[in-house]
């Protein structure tokens, strides 16, 4: 008889579970089904007709489930007079459900007092709603002691709300004894004790066995364990079996899910997809699915539509959408909105939004009201304002503040604000922290730190040894691959200096192609040193070409090879304007001989 009492408990939302409604066409099976629940119906309600006081409990029972509440009473009532405990517990819910939740609680006493766990179960539940947390906690742990998996459950929700250290016991009892709930619960307390061991650390992996009851609870059905398990195999890269669980999330109306599926199919370049289930998200009232809506019309060039959807992620508060708002006009060159849509968001605490509003600022010319926002974006984390508030500083001359800030921008990765410490330890002459900073800024990718950092390790360099035959022997140095990384990302300094340095190993080809990229892109000294190669080949009227491109750029040997090379040809005039311009451009050694490389050409015009 203890059965019929448990099955019907009262379930987590202290009502007795409705079977959903039938469609007006069946299947065969579900007819067939009906034809034998009708079979046993009748065979029990005979028998109970007959005075048999379990079928009274069953018949009772059955009624009760299909919600006949009128019909379920009087065999119920009959039975519990004969002492059927299962039979006062159900009697107990069916008043329950009418609303008589003290003559339930009798009902209940005497089943469970009689050794029902399903009762004692409902009357500790029913204990807890009145305030009663001394009995409630009494009757759960009755039916939690004698293995009823809701009164585990229960009495682990009631003294984890007290903050008693017995919760968690009671919590993985009920998980292994199947509740979802409580799986799910136990999984979320194992992922926070984690977190707390690794000190805040944001990227801290779910522990296994955390995983392990996420999975359990996820297979059961609980929405919210399958979005976390779908996290989890997301961030291990397990991009399938994470779509799968997103699924299974989204389908139960999880709109958390629905919008990470998306996110994983966009990732995936299916946006048409993508876009369906953040629409479903942001229908439900997903703010972060109702930004990335936002943001795939923003790309198409559907700005009000984008706004639309930046406004409904606002609305849904998510402070996002003001931020993106505040992005979307800024694009438009509305800068009045634009600003309102940062100042909201900044208000809120959305330190992005904060920085780009102490941006709009400074470009207004308004140095003291963006000074304030860079201040509290960076205080919030921002690891751009803090680089700004350099930048801010070193405009000042403010060398010292400057350096404080871009030392908190590098601390958290800032590839830019690395290279400025780096430069700045360079002056210092703390040659080891400069080259820490400048690897850091380099390894970003940063052409300037790489740049530099190898001019570092260069004046460090022994000279080449010699073979033993007398030929050089060249060992490929880590600043040469400095250099060529920087060279690589456009760095003209570093194309110049690769050039020279495969020139050095008498590789005229590649020494070549980089004077010419380097003078190509503008380099005076790429464009000098390209001319020196080309003459020493044989091309000197090509050569003249790119000295004439360097000198016109201010390069004064440039300009006394010109007035040489003119000189030769026999063009006086030509060669004394450059020997002129190769006196003013210098530096001193060339002035001297430009100088008096002038005075003879000079003389021989004159003469």
């Amino acid at each position: 008889m203890d059965v019929m009492g448990d099955k019907a408990t009262l379930f987590e939302t202290g009502r007795f579970v409705q079977p959903s409604s039938r469609e007006d066409t069946e299947t065969p099976d579900e007819t067939g089904e009906i034809a034998d629940e009708a079979a046993e119906e009748l065979r029990q309600r005979l028998a109970a007709e007959a005075g048999d006081v379990e079928a009274m409990s069953v018949l009772g029972a059955m009624l009760l489930r299909r919600g006949d509440l009128d019909g379920a009473e009087p065999h119920l009532r009959a039975a519990t007079a004969a002492g059927d405990r299962a039979a006062a517990n159900n009697l107990g819910v069916l008043l329950h459900q009418r609303g008589y939740a003290d003559e339930a609680a009798g009902w209940w006493r005497i089943a469970a007092v009689a050794g029902s766990t399903a009762a004692a179960h409902a009357l500790g539940r029913h204990h807890r709603e009145r305030g009663d947390e001394p009995a409630a906690e009494y009757w759960l742990r009755q039916s939690a002691e004698q293995g009823h998996t809701l009164g585990a459950y229960a009495l682990a929700d009631l003294l984890e709300h007290r903050g008693d250290a017995g919760a968690g016991q009671w919590m993985r009892v009920a998980a292994e004894r199947g509740h979802r709930e409580a799986a799910y619960r136990l999984a979320r307390a194992l992922d926070r004790d984690a977190a707390r061991e690794a000190d805040g650390d944001n990227g801290v992996q779910t522990p296994e066995e955390a995983e392990q009851w996420y999975r359990q609870a996820a297979a059961r059905g609980h929405r919210r364990a399958a979005l976390h398990l779908g996290t989890i195999l997301e961030r291990r890269g397990e991009l399938k079996e994470a779509g799968r669980w997103y699924l299974t999330s989204a389908k139960d109306g999880e709109a958390r899910a629905a919008c990470a599926l998306g996110f994983l199919l966009r990732d995936a370049g299916d946006t048409e997809n993508a876009a369906v289930w953040w629409l479903r998200a942001a229908q439900d009232g997903d703010g972060n699915a109702a930004n990335a809506l936002g943001a795939l019309h923003a790309e198409r060039g559907e700005t009000q539509t984008a706004e639309r959807w930046y406004r409904a992620a606002m609305d849904a508060g998510d402070v996002n959408g003001a931020y993106n708002l505040g992005l979307l006009c800024a694009e438009q060159g509305r800068t009045p909105q634009a600003e309102q849509w940062y100042r909201r968001a900044a208000y809120a605490g959305h330190r992005e939004a904060a920085n780009a509003l102490a941006i709009l600022l400074l470009r207004g010319g308004d140095e003291t009201g963006a000074e304030p926002w860079f201040s509290k974006a960076a205080e919030a984390g921002s690891v751009d304002a803090a680089f700004n508030l350099g930048i801010l500083h070193a405009g000042r001359g403010e060398e010292q503040a400057a350096l404080r800030w871009y030392e908190r921008a590098a601390a958290a990765g800032h590839t830019e604000a690395a290279l400025q410490v780096g430069m700045a330890r360079l002056r210092e002459g703390d040659e080891q922290e400069a080259e820490r900073h400048l690897r850091c800024a380099a390894g970003g990718g940063s052409a300037e730190a790489a740049y530099r950092l190898a001019t570092v390790l260069d004046a460090r360099r022994p000279p080449e040894p010699a073979h033993e035959l007398g030929e050089p022997v060249h060992r490929r140095s880590e600043c040469e691959e400095w250099y060529e990384r920087a060279a690589h990302q456009g760095h003209r300094r570093a194309q110049v200096r690769v050039g020279m340095l495969a020139a050095a190993r008498g590789d005229v080809v590649e020494a070549a192609r980089w004077y010419r990229e380097a003078a190509e892109a503008g380099s005076r000294n790429g464009a000098f040193n390209l001319g020196l190669l080309l003459a020493r080949e044989g091309s000197e009227p090509e050569a003249a070409v790119w000295w004439q491109r360097a000198a016109d750029a201010g390069h004064g040997r440039a300009a006394l090879r010109l007035a040489l090379v003119y000189a030769r040809r026999g063009e006086l005039a030509e060669g004394q304007r450059w020997a002129d311009r190769a006196v003013s451009l210098g530096p001193a050694s060339v002035a001297e001989r430009a100088e008096r490389l002038r005075d003879a050409l000079r003389q021989e015009l004159s003469a």
